[in-house]
């Protein structure tokens, strides 16, 4: 599992586009909308509403705004209509990159993404081309000064998780998506604070890059696809080390 966060920890180091407030938010409501217009709006029967709102809060969204969201997904109050698309491709040293988009305006989304792609030396791939590298894994993250190994292991396996992996000053906390919610309702129960808790794309194994020109072009390429409004997550198979890390920033 070793690096398989690497993005989501870069991102947290460098400070990205994600430390926005509003940047969270729409892609929060964006989500919201779309699990309540795929599974109605009632979080007890609906898991992926339930765990879209659990995310909402945990980001101080107000409550108006969540259940506006939620209101214009069921259809009660006028709204956007997203549609959910996966992109796949490689980027620089044949890093294996996927992008989820939640979009009203296909053409435009997929000219976008090429584009970026296309100025990292990496390319757009078809559908299927790199998912087949990645697990949907159910990820908790936990700083590793709010808990010991132990109490965490123990919680965790209780409430249904797979594994605990120690990695970079933090606890990973594993599941099934289908466990996903009930693990993270465990752990909020036992106390647990998390960094960040979501259904995620798990590479199974991962590129070390070693050079620098190509490291920095492959940032630059995740930094662009994260900037993009009409994009919720990127995921990528790559490993650089802490070293060319401080050199790049």
């Amino acid at each position: 599992m070793a690096g398989h966060s690497k993005w989501a920890n870069i991102k947290h180091r460098k400070g990205a586009v994600d430390a926005k407030r509003g940047k969270i938010f729409t892609r929060l409501i964006k989500e919201i909308t779309v699990a309540a217009r795929m599974g109605g709006g009632d979080v007890t029967s609906n898991p992926r509403l339930r765990s879209a709102v659990a995310a909402a809060k945990s980001e101080n969204m107000p409550k108006d705004n969540i259940a506006r969201a939620i209101k214009k997904g069921t259809g009660e109050i006028e709204g956007e209509v997203y549609e959910e698309i996966l992109y796949e491709g490689y980027g620089p040293g044949g890093v294996a990159v996927l992008v989820e988009c939640m979009t009203d305006n296909r053409n435009r989304t997929v000219a976008d993404i090429r584009h970026y792609f296309a100025k990292s030396n990496g390319n757009l791939g078809e559908s299927g081309c790199v998912n087949w590298m990645f697990d949907k894994k159910g990820l908790i993250v936990v700083d590793k000064e709010t808990t010991t190994e132990d109490e965490l292991m123990d919680l965790a396996l209780e409430a249904g998780a797979e594994d605990v992996v120690e990695e970079e000053g933090e606890f990973h906390v594993m599941s099934s998506p289908e466990d996903f919610d009930e693990v993270r309702e465990g752990l909020e129960k036992g106390g647990v604070k998390f960094v960040s808790a979501s259904v995620s794309m798990v590479p199974q194994n991962t590129i070390e890059v070693t050079e620098e020109n190509i490291a920095k072009s492959l940032l630059k390429l995740l930094e662009n696809l994260e900037e993009h409004d009409d994009v919720q997550n990127v995921h990528a198979n790559f490993d650089i080390d802490d070293a060319l890390m401080e050199q790049l920033s």
